[in-house]
C-alpha cells in the first residue's frame, strides 16, 4: 500500500447515524494529529466534534487526503458522494477509502484523478499472496477480541490494551484486520477482502513467530452470532490461535447491527461458543476479561452495569476506552 499523505479531512458524507461514521471516529480518537476537520453533506447525522470545513478551508489548513470515513452496509461508494469526491480531487486532495466498492473501480474518479495528478488509495485490497492456514503452533502470545455483535468495540479494546501494555513496558503490538485499523496504523490485513480459503492463513501471516513474552493484540471482526459476518470471526479465531480472548459487548443495542430480526446473544453464550472454537486451534486458550462499550450510557449507569457483569460472569470487566484497560491487562499478565 502506497503512503497515504497526512493530515486528513474526514468525509462523513450523508452518514445516517454516528455508528456509520466509525472509520472516521476511529481515526479521530486514535490519530487525532491526522484529523484536522470533517466534511459533512446535507442530512448527515454524524458529528465527530471536529471543525466543519469546506474543501477550500481544509486545503488552506494543510489537509492532504480526503478519507472516506463512512462504513455503510455493503461498503459502497454512494452516487450522492460523487460530486464532492470529484471536487476534492480537483481541489488537490488525494482520496483514501476502505470500502469494498473501490475508488480505482470508478472510471469517473480514475479519470479525474489522472487529469489532476492525484492518488486514489484503496486500503481494503489484499496486497500479499497469503498462505492457506496450517494450524502449526507459533511462538509468542496472542489475544483476540470477540463480540456479541459487529461494531461493539473490539478494535478499541485491542488498541486500549496495547497502549496500557506499552506504558507498562510490556512487549505488545496491535494487529489491524480491517479498514479503520489499517488507516490508523498504516499496516494490516483487510480480512473481509481476502479470498475465503486464505483468510485464516492471512492471520497466521499477520501474527508470526515472536518472542516468548510478546503479545499480538488482534483486532476482532464481525461476530460468531451475526449471520452476515460470522465467517471473518471464525477465520480470526482459527488463524490467530489466541491464547486469550476478551469478550466485547454494547448493552444498549435493540438488535444485531443491520438485522432487526435478531437479538444479541448473552455474554455467557459468547464465552462458551468462542472458547469452544478457539480450543480447536489452541486447547490452552482462556477468556480473560470483558470489555463493555458504554458510550451510550451515563457514567453512573455504566459503572453499575460493569459491576453487575463482573459479578455475574466472574471476569474482570471494564470499558477500556472510558475507564482504562488496566483490569484487562492485569488479567493478561497473570496467565
Amino acid at each position: 500500500m502506497s503512503l497515504i499523505e497526512t493530515p486528513y479531512l474526514l468525509f462523513l458524507g450523508d452518514a445516517p447515524d454516528q455508528l456509520a461514521a466509525k472509520v472516521a471516529q476511529g481515526i479521530k480518537d486514535w490519530r487525532p494529529e491526522f484529523a484536522v476537520g470533517q466534511f459533512r453533506m446535507e442530512g448527515c447525522k454524524a458529528d465527530l466534534g471536529l471543525p466543519d470545513m469546506t474543501l477550500e478551508e481544509a486545503k488552506a489548513a494543510g489537509c492532504k487526503t480526503l478519507v472516506i470515513g463512512v462504513a455503510n452496509r455493503g461498503g459502497v461508494i454512494s452516487q450522492a458522494w460523487k460530486k464532492e469526491l470529484v471536487a476534492a480531487l480537483e481541489e488537490g486532495f488525494d482520496l483514501a477509502s476502505g470500502l469494498h466498492n473501490l475508488l480505482r473501480g470508478e472510471p469517473d474518479l480514475v479519470a479525474v484523478a489522472e487529469a489532476c495528478g492525484r492518488s486514489l488509495h484503496d486500503v481494503r485490497v489484499p496486497e500479499v499472496d497469503y498462505p492457506i492456514a496450517n494450524g502449526v503452533k507459533r511462538s509468542g502470545k496472542r489475544l483476540l477480541a470477540v463480540g456479541t455483535d459487529c461494531s461493539v468495540g473490539k478494535m478499541y479494546t485491542a488498541l486500549c490494551m496495547e497502549r496500557e501494555m506499552r506504558e507498562r513496558g510490556m512487549n505488545a503490538d496491535f494487529r489491524a484486520t480491517g479498514q479503520t485499523g489499517i488507516l490508523i496504523t498504516g499496516d494490516g490485513v483487510p480480512l473481509d477482502a481476502v479470498v475465503a480459503d486464505f483468510m485464516a492463513g492471512s492471520i497466521e501471516w499477520l501474527t508470526p513467530d515472536n518472542d516468548a513474552d510478546h503479545w499480538d493484540l488482534i483486532e476482532g471482526q464481525g461476530s460468531l452470532f451475526h449471520v452476515s459476518y460470522s465467517g471473518v470471526t471464525m477465520a480470526l479465531i482459527h488463524g490467530g490461535q489466541p491464547d486469550a480472548l476478551v469478550l466485547c459487548h454494547e448493552p444498549t443495542r435493540a438488535h444485531m447491527r443491520g438485522l432487526p430480526g435478531y437479538s444479541l446473544p448473552g455474554l455467557d453464550a459468547l464465552r462458551d461458543l468462542a472458547l469452544q472454537i478457539a480450543k480447536v486451534g489452541n486447547p490452552a486458550c482462556q477468556v480473560v476479561g470483558i470489555s463493555i462499550n458504554t458510550q451510550n450510557m451515563p457514567e453512573a449507569e455504566a459503572r453499575a452495569y460493569i459491576a453487575k457483569v463482573e459479578a455475574e460472569m466472574g471476569l474482570p470487566t471494564t470499558d477500556p476506552f472510558r475507564f482504562g484497560a488496566a483490569k484487562l491487562v492485569d488479567a493478561l499478565a497473570a496467565i
